[in-house]
């Protein structure tokens, strides 16, 4: 078994693997902070699935970056980046999505999967849960820092937070 993994672009024929990975990683992540309802929901890979198919091919979303990791040819981690949709956005890109399965948190795929949808010189904003202190850490360690906004996105408490480009 390889113990590295390989990040691209995914393809449609990826979208039911990447909403398998997306489902399970929300259970690993928010068990506790979302109802078991919505996160053992028994459609929840299929609506995720339309999700990412609609991701890759819909003109719409030309402009987000996608990228996937895989390890042994599995799919162990997503991440998303687009134009942004606050309101108050004077920001370059959004990251929507960043996931990694909780066995290989720590190996570098979150980085490579950040690395691969927002490049450092751009100035990007993301939501993440509050709590999730592993999560933040993550992004205070990639130069992202809180703004001091907050929401309530499915009944989950979220901060930003905010990387500006290094030019």
């Amino acid at each position: 078994m390889s113990t590295g993994f390989v990040v691209r672009r995914p393809a449609v024929s990826d979208a039911l693997a990447m909403a398998r990975v997306h489902v399970r990683s929300w259970q690993e992540t928010y068990r506790g902070l979302m109802p078991d309802s919505v996160l053992d929901h028994p459609d929840a890979v299929a609506a995720r699935e339309r999700f990412w198919t609609t991701a890759l091919t819909d003109p719409r979303y030309t402009a987000n970056r996608t990228a996937m990791a895989s390890q042994d040819e599995s799919v162990i981690g997503m991440a998303m980046a687009g134009p942004p949709l606050d309101d108050d956005a004077d920001w370059a890109l959004h990251l929507y999505v960043l996931y990694v399965l909780a066995a290989h948190h720590g190996t570098g795929a979150g980085r490579a999967l950040l690395d691969a949808v927002v490049p450092a010189d751009t100035d990007t904003s993301l939501w993440v849960a509050d709590p999730n202190p592993r999560a933040q850490a993550f992004y205070r360690k990639s130069g992202f820092v809180t703004d001091g906004t907050r929401r309530s996105e499915d009944a989950v408490p979220e901060i930003r937070m905010r990387r500006t480009g290094a030019a």
